[in-house]
């Protein structure tokens, strides 16, 4: 089953990602879980973190770079 049939979610591309395409990330949401995957080969692979998981990275990222 491919990452588009798993996660029903919507897909939100990184504010990074700029229009020229280059390195793209997206994101979907889940109510215990946040998918990431790669937008060039959205089939290809999805990586799942447990919300609170998430949650401790992205705070890491935000206060120390």
């Amino acid at each position: 089953m491919s990452a588009e049939q798993q996660v029903r979610t919507p897909w939100i591309k990184s504010s990074y990602s700029g229009s020229g395409g280059g390195n793209c990330v997206e994101v979907a949401a889940a109510a215990t879980a946040m998918h990431v995957r790669d937008s060039k080969l959205p089939g290809l692979a999805t990586l799942t973190f447990p919300a609170a998981h998430w949650s401790a990275l992205t705070n890491s990222v935000r206060h120390y770079g």
